[in-house]
């Protein structure tokens, strides 16, 4: 009986570890497609990552590609991209990256990110302190 009762918590251990796995690969693969968008100046397609609160914020995404060029250079144009934790707080996932711009700066981003009926989207997305990442 024992060896039934960890075998099966053994299981749901290994299946909620694959669960925070899948989120995680997700939500890298969604920020990951809009910088690819950002690279290409495909402001319509990076729009589509944006939660609705982002959307409704700037209505187009001519607006929204304006704001990121203006205030978040570095993600319009990154030279390198790597990703650090992926954390929780109040039910929404935060992912920590690391941003190299063109001049060789590291800038520490944290995303926001909801997940909504078709899948993770960006809430938002702030400047960190290097050390608040663990970089």
């Amino acid at each position: 009986m024992y060896v039934k009762v960890l075998g099966l918590l053994l299981v749901v251990l290994m299946g909620a570890q694959g669960l925070a796995q899948s989120a995680s690969d997700s939500i890298r693969g969604v920020i990951s497609s809009q910088l690819q968008a950002f690279q290409s100046d495909d402001f319509v397609t990076a729009f589509t990552f944006a939660s609705p609160v982002i959307r409704e914020i700037f209505s187009t995404p001519e607006n929204f590609g304006r704001m990121v060029r203006n205030g978040f250079p570095m993600v319009h144009r990154p030279a390198d991209v790597q990703f650090s934790s992926l954390t929780e707080r109040a039910g929404r996932q935060y992912q920590s990256v690391l941003i190299k711009d063109q001049s060789g700066r590291l800038h520490v981003l944290e995303y926001e990110m909801i997940e909504g009926p078709d899948g993770w989207q960006i809430n938002g997305v702030q400047f960190k302190k290097p050390s608040a990442a663990g970089a």
